[in-house]
Formats: C-alpha cells, structure tokens, sequence
C-alpha cells in the first residue's frame, strides 16, 4: 500500500487546489428587455441576440 513519505503542507495543499473555484456567470445588457440577464441563454419573453426564437 502506498503510503505518504511526509505531510503535505497547507501552502503545498493550497497550491494544488487553486484552480477549484467558482467563477461568475457572465452578465449581459439586453437592450431589447431594457434589463441584465445571463449571457447565452434565451430571454423569459422568448428573445435571443435580438430576434424572437420562441413563440
């Protein structure tokens, strides 16, 4: 069974796990709506970069 030689340190620890994170979803104007909503993702009254997709 592989076993540790020695303890990995909190900064060693740290260090490998910097790139686990959250990021933000990216926001967008929408002048259509006149409001901010999530980019690539189809508006409630059926826009998406402008034109009417739905509905």
């Amino acid at each position: 069974m592989a076993v540790p030689k020695r303890k990995t340190s909190k900064s060693a620890k740290h260090a490998r796990r910097t790139h686990k994170k959250l990021s933000s979803s990216s926001v967008s104007y929408d002048s259509i709506l006149g409001e901010y909503k999530r980019s690539h993702y189809i508006s409630p009254d059926g826009y998406y970069k402008g034109r009417k997709v739905i509905g």
